[in-house]
């Protein structure tokens, strides 16, 4: 698709020139530390093309886009009984509130929200020590992505823990309500590592192949699970900002706070984009655009045929 090619270039070009980049997620020190003039993208297609612009392949940390993997192994593990820890409805607030877990009573709205995230992690644990749950996470996307070059950065996740008196709390309030079987600082520690893997735009959008059902990507999860997984990251992808991305975009979409979003156009395409500066949301700014760009551009919606 040359024209898609093209697109993308002038896309990233007009974000470059604009120069409208939002911030960076401050309080994590080592992401405060990361030049938010950055921008790039990349999709995989479902006719095996893969094309990319920008700084697309300039490693950043994925962060929440993690908790997708996460859930895909933890569903593996566990299959439904998951659902009886955590929720599948959107939130309708901030990825760190404590204001529904204790509405409540400790069971967190969806998986995709911290709370939801850290049970999701506390589950993946189920009493084994954090590097084989991390293992496992690694094994998955490193899969997925067809590359054994995805690796954590160590830097972001002490700062990410050196900084987690929210999640904490999250934690010891899930404690409370016995909706928490490993110690929290186990957890804590897990989820901060988990949320530390680094990967490019280039190997995000692959290892999202599996969720679009793209031919001959790597068969890691069943289509019923991959569909499933599509609805939630539809609801609950972006937060308090899934309605308004839903809106504007019409694809299901994973955010993270460095900045990256996995987008899937199901049966089309999987794509990445990445830039670090994030909106009120905790989603990308630029990001956010490109995605509704690329989507206006190629038509591709879950809402139209």
């Amino acid at each position: 698709m040359q024209g898609l090619a093209e697109e993308l270039r002038r896309l990233v070009a007009e974000a470059r020139a604009a120069q409208d980049w939002g911030l960076p997620a401050d309080y994590i020190p080592e992401l405060a530390k990361v030049d938010p003039a950055q921008v790039g993208v990349w999709v995989c297609l479902a006719e095996g093309q893969e094309i990319g612009a920008g700084d697309a392949d300039v490693p950043f940390s994925i962060q929440s886009i993690s908790k997708v993997f996460s859930l895909a192994a933890v569903l593996g593990r566990l299959g439904d009984d998951l659902w009886r820890r955590v929720g599948r409805e959107p939130s309708g607030t901030a990825f760190d509130s404590i204001f529904l877990l204790e509405h409540e009573q400790g069971r967190p709205r969806n998986p995709f929200i911290n709370a939801g995230a850290l049970v999701t992690t506390d589950a993946l644990l189920g009493g084994r020590e954090p590097r084989q749950a991390l293992s496992e996470i690694m094994y998955l996307v490193r899969a997925a992505a067809e590359d054994d070059d995805i690796h954590i950065d160590k830097a972001v996740a002490e700062s990410e823990k050196a900084t987690a008196s929210r999640n904490m709390s999250l934690l010891y309030y899930l404690k409370s309500h016995d909706n928490l079987k490993c110690p929290p600082e186990m957890v804590m520690g897990t989820y901060a590592h988990q949320c530390a893997i680094e990967m490019t735009c280039r190997q995000l959008a692959r290892s999202g192949r599996m969720l679009a059902l793209l031919p001959g990507a790597p068969t890691m999860i069943s289509p019923q699970r991959a569909r499933r997984i599509n609805a939630l990251m539809m609801t609950c992808g972006q937060y308090d900002g899934s309605g308004n991305f839903a809106f504007r975009v019409g694809l299901p979409g994973k955010s993270g706070v460095g900045g990256g979003i996995l987008l899937v156009a199901p049966g089309r395409a999987s794509i990445a984009v990445w830039s670090p500066g994030l909106d009120g949301y905790g989603n990308s700014k630029v990001g956010t655009w490109l995605a509704e760009r690329i989507a206006d551009y190629t038509g591709w919606s879950v809402f139209a045929p």
